[in-house]
């Protein structure tokens, strides 16, 4: 009896190894093919000649060809020209769908000479079928994530989301459309609930980043230890456990396109110092990393804080203030525009509707006469909750003051304008002339009374003669007119 022992010396090894891998390999696969350095195929085995029927090639226009030709979706030359193997793949094509494995060849030296394809199964959608539905779902799952993502990279809003008509409120809009047309960093100054996100949606929407991401992050929201991943991302192998393959933070996920950093008052101080560097050098160092990134990002910055007072407090850096404060916005109050009340009511109306399924409810005069009277600390955000409140607790179709005289119960309401200072004490005869001196003809009374409205209009609207008469709700021929008749 014949006693087979390994070689003596490694390199006998390596190849005896070699050998009965390739062996056990021939065996166990259906099929295998060797290409060379140049993609062209070498050798195919017996079992792979019964593929090419359906490749719709015979043996003899088989060998020898470019691998790409002959066989659809292969990815033998990118192995080859990667080095890397692809141990377990799908493959399909009109001969069927094959489960493959791809490892590439390589000389003495290291060097990749070509590559080997084994079909490891065919039909593995029946003879795999757990594993096949298993990848079915996870990659539909994977494309709705994808497809959700994007959708909330979208900016959500426009600047004529921001509705109003009143001065203050086209004012805003003059200065949102101005600064989207810019790179610099924005400030959006104003209350809680003033649409300071919405704006910053707008802006992005109507800048030349409007096609890339639009990336918000929620200062308040996002504990202090994790802020700095939270921004900068985290390197591979930084941390153990879930994040040991790395994460990318807001401002890499913001590259090319706009940051929102709403709160930006409530930022740590030490980490306020690392964001004014980024700002100004457009560079990220990612936790556990010792490599800088360039990013492009355009900032948005919002806060409902006195941000000058903490300055003089010392709780935020004067430095990362003026870096920010570049082109500052104000957003009005609610009770600075309530000639907007009626058209916010109706668009939060709409949306209340749309959202609850329920039928959309106007508002009565008395109702709207109610909600003008007080002063929403909470602005629209508050307008909104006591409407939606409202709509919900009653089938009516239209809400009164009824509605909501127990919803505004504990909202400030607006001082009264003051009365004017009562007079001396006349005699009746001499009031009386001085009451008829003071009036005007009526159309002279008229033409002045438009003339300063026109005025006004002119003045909010920056000599925006299209735009004022919008404001004024007549066309723009007839504010020639009037113009031209003053």
């Amino acid at each position: 009896m014949t006693t087979t022992t390994l070689p003596a010396d490694a390199d006998g090894v390596l190849k005896l190894a070699a050998q009965s891998m390739f062996d056990t390999l021939a065996q166990a696969a259906m099929g295998m093919m060797v290409v060379d350095r140049q993609h062209r195929i070498v050798w195919i085995s017996e079992g792979y000649k019964r593929f090419l029927p359906g490749l719709g090639h015979e043996e003899g226009d088989f060998v020898g060809r470019l691998v790409e030709e002959v066989v659809p979706n292969t990815l033998m030359a990118h192995v080859i020209e990667t080095g890397q193997p692809m141990l377990v793949d799908l493959l399909t094509n009109q001969a069927g769908t094959f489960l493959v494995s791809r490892m590439p060849l390589r000389d003495a030296d290291g060097g990749v000479i070509g590559a080997l394809g084994l079909v490891l199964l065919d039909h593995p959608e029946t003879t795999m079928q757990p594993l096949m539905t298993k990848f079915s779902r996870l990659q539909r799952e994977l494309d709705d994530a994808r497809q959700q993502l994007a959708a909330q990279r979208r900016p959500k809003y426009t600047i004529a989301s921001f509705i109003g008509s009143s001065p203050v409120a086209m004012e805003t809009k003059r200065q949102a459309r101005r600064v989207a047309q810019t790179d610099s960093t924005v400030l959006l100054l104003g209350e809680t609930g003033t649409g300071k996100e919405l704006l910053a949606h707008a802006i992005h929407a109507a800048s030349t980043r409007a096609s890339r991401a639009f990336v918000g992050v929620n200062i308040a929201a996002v504990p202090d230890t994790l802020l700095e991943a939270e921004f900068f991302g985290v390197a591979p192998g930084a941390y153990t456990g879930a994040d040991r393959k790395g994460r990318d933070g807001k401002f890499k996920l913001a590259d090319g396109g706009t940051l929102f950093l709403d709160e930006i008052g409530d930022m740590p101080v030490a980490l306020q110092s690392k964001l004014l560097r980024v700002l100004q050098e457009q560079e990220i160092e990612p936790l556990g990393s010792n490599k800088v990134e360039r990013v492009d990002v355009r900032i948005i910055a919002a806060t409902s804080r006195d941000l000058p007072a903490m300055v003089a407090a010392g709780s935020f850096r004067a430095d990362l203030y003026y870096r920010l404060n570049v082109l500052p916005i104000r957003l009005p109050a609610l009770r600075e525009r309530l000639p907007d009340l009626e058209a916010l009511v109706e668009a939060l109306a709409d949306d209340i509707a749309r959202r609850s399924g329920l039928p959309h409810k106007g508002l009565s005069p008395d109702a709207l006469e109610l909600l003008s009277r007080q002063a929403w600390p909470g602005n629209i955000r508050e307008l909104r909750n006591v409407l939606e409140q409202a709509t919900l607790m009653t089938d009516d179709t239209v809400l009164t003051a009824a509605h909501f005289s127990s919803l505004v119960d504990g909202v400030p309401q607006l001082s009264p304008p003051p009365l004017p200072a009562a007079a001396a004490p006349r005699a009746p005869v001499a009031d009386a002339a001085a009451a008829t001196a003071a009036i005007k003809p009526l159309p002279q009374a008229i033409a002045e009374l438009e003339q300063r409205a026109i005025r006004e209009a002119l003045e909010a609207t920056g000599g925006n003669k299209l735009a004022a008469s919008r404001l004024l709700g007549i066309s723009r021929a007839t504010l020639y007119e009037k113009l031209g008749s003053s």
